[in-house]
């Protein structure tokens, strides 16, 4: 199987979803406002995400205010914006490792088997990122739908799925996709240019076709007569 395809495949992938990991980080968009029983017509839609919480009402434009306090967020909000931050970063480090680990790009002293270990370190960390980007918007989805579905709590407070998670799934999947390509590649190059066992040679044997131990040429066989 041909390497260098797997490992543009795999870039193009990571490029893709680092794009949707920070358009997930920054999106709003991570819970909105229900329609729930009798509220049909509503004035104002309220979105939530990791950095602001927005108000788009039916006769304004979009207002979008930031968290004030950094200290008053929730545990799940803190956590959710490490997780999205760190896989940000890690795809932003695993792109130029990956690159460097391409055949037609020259980086100093890089050999096949480095080549190939760069490929599979990047290919490492776009999983990583995909790990990550997956959590938190997988726990925040099941948070908003287990509260979506809670009998005690008020209409007004519950939410739906934002588009932002959404968009993290998918950048999730093509992060892991990138990844795996990578990893592949990476143990392709190593399956083709592993170690392999010399093929033996024919060697004559030791001493020659007529010869004694160690080398030494046999001694001369006296002919047998016999005197019956």
């Amino acid at each position: 199987m041909a390497v260098y395809p797997l490992q543009v495949a795999g870039l193009a992938l990571g490029v893709l979803g680092l794009a949707g990991a920070l358009a997930t980080t920054l999106l709003p968009q991570w819970r909105v406002s229900a329609f729930v029983g009798s509220n049909i017509v509503v004035l104002e839609r309220i979105w939530e995400g990791l950095w602001m919480s927005c108000v788009r009402q039916a006769w304004a434009t979009l207002q979008c205010k930031p968290y004030s306090s950094l200290l008053a967020l929730p545990p799940a909000l803190e956590a959710a914006r490490a997780l999205t931050c760190t896989a940000v970063a890690l795809a932003l480090v695993a792109l130029p490792v990956g690159a460097c680990g391409l055949r037609q790009v020259r980086c100093a002293g890089s050999g096949p088997r480095a080549r190939a270990g760069l490929a599979g370190a990047a290919g490492a960390l776009l999983l990583l990122a995909g790990l990550l980007v997956l959590l938190p918007v997988s726990w925040t989805a099941h948070r908003v739908i287990r509260d979506f579905h809670d009998p005690t709590l008020h209409v007004g407070r519950k939410r739906e799925l934002g588009a932002a998670l959404f968009v993290g799934w998918a950048s999730a999947a093509v992060l892991l996709a990138g990844g795996g390509l990578l990893c592949g590649s990476c143990c392709c190059s190593w399956r083709k240019r592993g170690p392999r066992c010399p093929a033996p040679r024919d060697r004559p044997p030791r001493g020659g076709p007529h010869g004694g131990p160690h080398g030494a040429p046999a001694a001369p066989q006296k002919p047998f007569t016999s005197y019956v």
